[in-house]
């Protein structure tokens, strides 16, 4: 009885704020049904309303899903100092970042759907439904460790504040294993992605062990880069104490991962360029065209550009302890991330093909529309999540305070903006 009462008080919680509360939730669901609109027109038609086809099979779904299970892994960034190493500034945080993990997985679990041109038979994926030919499928894998990290955060978060909620202390015993065991989870759903690309030998530009190593350094550049900034924004717009140690520590442990991420990168274009083998043609349409065709070729440069100078901002002390040159090089690295695991890592790996046709992918304003609603669903369960959440860690949101309707009513009203 009293988790079912945690949990009907916390939806309660979600109804009350302000006007700037209700105006970016009513965006949102605006959004979602703008592009559940579209989908339902793709459903109906089939994905030739998308810009993929036979040649580039794989687009801006497929791109979107690869970048968000790197926002989902990045978790572990908090959760290392904070419960291997216990410290204390990032430890009162590190529940943020697992619920920045779940409405990722929740994203990347909706662009697949979303990429299906059969949804229909999604239940051949669902383990002890259907047939998911384990182990001998990757995407099996991803299946398993994608709803198990998701489950395993949610059943932390769903812990942990409701003890907070009944102002008892946590079982160590519980919460210790579970924690632990994230740690390794977290770093399996973005191996098993990149696995998922290089067991293809058909596709060179994939084919490459570095490609792993390669995910998890560029996810533990973009997924801190989201969280600081949220830091940020919660501890302006709640009662959330957020210190600028704990913020700067994440921003340290970025430039070592984005230092990491360059190397790789640069490791990978040396490997193709000073080989010189037929295989090199992926990289030059990436980044100079090939016969003409160069759709990708200023974004390449975007990304790279970006990268670096978020690097040198980052690995400067005096810049990466300035808030404007830090959020300025959250932005920098968030877009060349962005960039680089998406049309810079799918759409390459198509083009040209294996027969050598060159087709120029760009997405539709159908896949356009979906993507926003997929996002826009990860930022509507982040912020109810928070909205649960934060008055909980201030302690403004107790099974006391939830029983006084005055007091219950002031703290919907104070975590509204």
């Amino acid at each position: 009885m009293g988790f079912v009462r945690f949990v009907l008080q916390s939806a309660r919680l979600t109804l009350r704020g302000g006007a700037v509360y209700w105006m970016w939730v009513l965006s949102l669901l605006a959004l979602i049904a703008w592009g559940a609109v579209a989908y339902v027109d793709q459903f109906r038609t089939g994905l030739v309303l998308s810009g993929m086809r036979d040649s580039v099979s794989w687009g801006f779904y497929i791109g979107n899903f690869t970048f968000l299970v790197g926002v989902a892994a990045a978790a572990v960034m908090l959760v290392i100092p904070a419960y291997i190493y216990n410290w204390k500034p990032i430890k009162e945080v590190a529940i943020l970042g697992e619920l920045l993990a779940i409405s990722a997985v929740v994203m990347c679990i909706l662009f697949v759907a979303v990429d299906m041109g059969r949804p229909d038979r999604f239940w051949h994926v669902i383990p002890f439904i259907g047939v998911l030919n384990f182990p001998h499928s990757l995407l099996a894998w991803d299946t398993l460790v994608l709803n198990l990290y998701l489950m395993l955060n949610v059943a932390i978060v769903g812990y942990l504040l409701y003890c907070s909620y009944y102002g008892k202390h946590y079982n160590e015993r519980l919460v210790g294993p579970l924690v632990l065991f994230s740690i390794p989870l977290a770093v399996s759903i973005h191996t098993v992605t990149a696995f998922i690309y290089n067991g293809m030998p058909a596709r060179p530009f994939w084919n490459a062990s570095i490609l792993a190593p390669r995910f998890l350094c560029s996810a533990f550049c973009s997924g801190p880069a989201i969280l600081i900034l949220l830091f940020q924004i919660l501890r302006r717009t709640t009662r959330l104490k957020i210190s600028d140690e704990a913020i700067w520590k994440v921003a340290e442990l970025m430039a070592y991962a984005m230092f990491l991420n360059l190397f790789l990168l640069g490791a990978e274009v040396f490997k193709e360029y000073y080989s010189g083998t037929e295989h090199l043609v992926h990289m030059q349409y990436l980044f100079t065209g090939v016969h003409g065709s160069n759709s990708l070729v200023l974004y390449a440069w975007i990304a790279i550009i970006c990268s670096i100078v978020a690097f040198v901002l980052f690995l400067v002390p005096g810049t990466r302890k300035n808030f404007f040159t830090m959020n300025l090089g959250c932005l920098l690295i968030y877009s060349g991330v962005y960039i680089e695991k998406g049309i810079g890592l799918v759409i390459p790996g198509f083009t040209p093909s294996v027969l050598g046709e060159i087709y120029e992918y760009a997405p539709t304003m159908t896949e356009v529309r979906v993507g926003a609603a997929v996002f826009s669903v990860g930022f509507l369960v982040f912020t109810l999540l928070c909205k649960v959440a934060v008055p909980i860690l201030t302690g403004e949101f107790t099974a006391a305070t939830a029983r006084s309707g005055p007091v219950g009513a002031q703290v919907g009203h104070g975590t509204a903006n």
